[in-house]
């Protein structure tokens, strides 16, 4: 299991008393990119929610990043949050401040102190995505894409060991979508693993990878072509 970011085994995933996906085990190893697909309703956003510890894990196993699931605790999640990279539909970018002060709020929430070290990380994870000529714009002034561009930097802030991409094209028009979509496929390139719900399937066909499936409160690989 050492190479594995993400395990689980016979694990059960609830939403309050609901059952919503049953028998799941799947594993990510390190440096992989597996697509999570289904319809709207099928679970992902509840598989999503429990890897992150929003939801509990009340039944099976499940490991990620070095936490078990199934023990988390309360006091753990701040921690286990930051070896994930979680990057989501609707941006969740403050309006109110820069992106600089954007990035610098996540980096204070998590412990750093080095007004140096801060602003290098800053400035390396906007060159990661191509957007460090716009440390100093309001989220409201970019478009949907830029948004997401610095949603992504903002999850890789903490080199994360498992980025989880929660339809990080959904709110984006086709174009845009491939876009962003090139950033992510780079930044995979360069080693961050990626756990990617989508419901864009043009995406997966342009650029097929390991895929997992939501279906009948099922999850299970399935070959790119069936899809």
């Amino acid at each position: 299991m050492s190479n594995h970011v993400l395990y689980l085994n016979d694990a059960s995933i609830f939403q309050g008393d609901n059952l919503v996906l049953s028998d799941v085990s799947v594993s990510i190893e390190k440096g992989e990119f597996v697509y999570l697909i289904g319809k709207t309703g099928t679970g992902k956003s509840s598989f999503m929610k429990t890897l992150y510890g929003d939801l509990p894990l009340q039944k099976g196993q499940g490991h990620i990043v070095g936490y078990d699931l199934a023990t988390l605790k309360e006091r753990d999640i701040p921690f286990l949050r930051r070896k994930l990279g979680v990057v989501f539909q609707d941006f969740k970018l403050l309006n109110d401040r820069t992106v600089h002060s954007n990035l610098d709020f996540v980096l204070k929430a998590t412990g750093w102190k080095d007004k140096v070290a801060k602003e290098n990380r800053i400035n390396e994870v906007l060159a990661k995505v191509d957007m460090k000529t716009k440390a100093f714009k309001y989220p409201y002034q970019l478009s949907g894409g830029e948004q997401q561009r610095i949603a992504i930097a903002r999850a890789l802030l903490n080199d994360p060991e498992l980025i989880l991409a929660d339809e990080p094209t959904g709110n984006l028009d086709p174009q845009t979508s491939v876009e962003v979509m090139e950033v992510l496929r780079e930044i995979n390139k360069n080693g961050n693993t990626i756990l990617m719900a989508t419901h864009d399937y043009a995406l997966l066909l342009k650029y097929p990878s390991k895929t997992l499936k939501c279906e009948d409160s099922q999850i299970f690989e399935v070959v790119q072509k069936t899809v």
